[in-house]
């Protein structure tokens, strides 16, 4: 009897506590309508922009609209459900629909930004009349929104003819110029010129560090670049994420790449190849930094909170992660935890929204888009909880897009109220032609050197420590010559670019089990003092 009463004791709980710990003034309700999103955003901006958007839309319409949010994880695993769900849409569409028969050649062109049909239908391959129809059709997979996720990432769906344009422009056209939100800043692209997507809010990316952990390693300084992560006093002590799984993460380890390209520009005078000696000297300080890491998580918040509880000294963070923690720790008297942009080490980018095709309730999505460029949406960004038109619960710490929002006399209220990013913006460019075509390729060969020999990274790093790195094993620890610059242009784009995905598969093991003999290698030399 007592087993039977704790058992419905915990599932009681288990029912209950979602209901315990839903955020006050948050009712069960009927919605007149009901908008679908994907995105990456994390609970605090889910919840600041649902109520925001419910309250201010049915102040206009009198109708009560709900968001329904799906959160498969990170922007990658994002990418993988809208791909499948497109194919799967796209097929029983080809085949049931048109009749049509189903193959290889359909499958890799009707999405494929790379067939591009003519002006004539009756001339089309099979591939370019599946891009066609793809194209032409209001083919949709029941989602209507994609919020955050980054600029690479909505360039590439919008490319595919996955995003759309939601129309958003003719309503509201002030807001697409140089005074309200540009096309392009520092050489990052602020909104797609074929209105697909539009960014929101800003973002840059940074360093994460508990200063009490950095004190007991006997790091005085606070880290102010890039290059500090490679100190091998932090050996096992930070805490990065797989950039294959997250995008933000990719996006800050190619800031790393393109300041080391910039800083070898100007040492070099912009003579010689100084893209391809910046990418490898970018690679070996990855590399660094990878021998230092702990693990490789495949989720981009797990660094934040274990650098916030000292299990990992440092790590790399955007911006409105590392803050936001920032907040909640000061909030509750501890001053340990901080973050920091590098010094010419991060460009400022956006976290877009773009509309997908064949959005179930495209109505009610572009009125969420608006919302969200608008004044009222874009001080939920940065304004401080309880001040007018702020957030109702949570500081976001993020920085709006519209350039407007900086003009008015919101000082008082704002989070941060002495940055103003579009003044800081020329202290880093972004040189898209650099890294910006290799992004995919990038995040492979961090992986292949960094993440799948993991261990054998970690064992060199430490026989080098202890051994003072010896030129030899330090030589050999540091070759990166499988995947140099023009190598990734050729041989791992190639592969990554296949229409056989093995391809990819046997070159990530042939290029894995070279570096792991090349770290074992290392570690032997370095325990010889060679």
């Amino acid at each position: 009897m007592m087993g039977r009463i704790a058992m419905l004791g915990a599932l009681a709980v288990v029912i209950g506590l979602p209901f315990l710990l839903r955020p006050p003034g948050e009712e069960r309700r009927e919605y007149d309508e009901v908008l679908v999103v994907v995105t990456p955003h994390n609970e605090p901006i889910r919840y600041e922009f649902a109520r925001g958007f419910r309250e201010w839309y049915e102040a206009r319409t009198g109708r009560v609209a709900g968001i329904e949010w799906r959160i498969p994880g990170g922007t990658s695993e994002i990418a993988r459900l809208v791909g499948s769900e497109y194919q799967a849409a796209f097929r029983s569409y080809w085949t049931r629909e048109r009749g049509e028969p189903w193959s290889r050649r359909v499958l890799g062109a009707f999405d494929n930004p790379r067939v591009v049909p003519g002006d004539d239908p009756s001339g089309d391959s099979p591939e370019e009349a599946a891009r066609r129809a793809f194209l032409e059709s209001d083919i949709g997979i029941g989602i209507d929104l994609f919020f955050g996720g980054g600029s690479f990432e909505s360039s590439r769906q919008a490319a595919a003819g996955r995003l759309v344009d939601s129309g958003i422009r003719e309503i509201r056209p002030e807001w697409f110029s140089e005074e309200s939100i540009p096309l392009e800043v520092s050489g990052e692209p602020f909104r797609d010129e074929a209105d697909r997507w539009v960014g929101v809010v800003l973002t840059r990316f940074g360093i994460i560090y508990n200063r009490v952990s950095l004190e007991r390693l006997g790091i005085e300084a606070t880290p102010t670049s890039w290059g500090e992560l490679a100190d091998p006093r932090l050996f096992g002590e930070l805490g990065l994420a797989d950039p294959t799984k997250s995008g933000s993460i990719a996006k800050a380890f190619e800031m790393v790449i393109q300041e080391r390209i910039q800083a070898v520009r100007e040492e070099r005078e912009a003579g010689g190849d100084y893209v391809a000696e910046g990418w490898a000297e970018a690679l070996r300080l990855i590399q660094a930094m990878g021998a230092n890491a702990r693990y490789f998580t495949d989720s981009a918040t797990k660094p934040i909170v274990d650098v916030a509880l000292g299990d990992a000294a440092a790590g790399m963070s955007i911006d409105f992660y590392g803050r936001f923690q920032e907040e909640m720790l000061v909030r509750r008297g501890s001053d340990r935890f901080r973050y920091v942009t590098p010094a010419g080490g991060s460009t400022i980018s956006v976290d877009p929204i773009g509309m997908f095709r064949g959005a179930p309730n495209p109505g009610l999505a572009r009125a969420f888009i608006e919302y969200v460029l608008s004044l009222e949406g874009q001080k939920l960004w940065n304004l401080r909880p309880g001040t007018p038109g702020g957030p109702e619960q949570f500081a976001l710490r993020r920085l709006p897009i519209r350039k407007e929002f900086y003009d008015a006399d919101l000082g008082a209220y704002r989070s941060d109220p002495d940055i103003f990013p579009y003044e800081m913006a020329g202290d880093f460019v972004y040189h898209p032609e650099w890294t910006g075509p290799l992004f995919r390729e990038m995040s492979f060969v961090i992986r292949v050197m960094c993440l799948d020999v993991h261990q054998e990274l970690r064992t060199a790093w430490r026989e080098l420590i202890r051994a003072g790195f010896p030129p030899r094993a330090t030589e050999v620890f540091f070759d990166i010559s499988s995947v140099a610059y023009h190598e990734v242009q050729g041989t791992v784009r190639s592969a990554l670019r296949s229409a056989d995905p093995l391809d990819e598969v046997r070159l990530a093991k042939v290029l894995g089990a070279g570096f792991r003999e090349q770290y074992l290698e290392a570690a032997r030399l370095a325990r010889d003092g060679r």
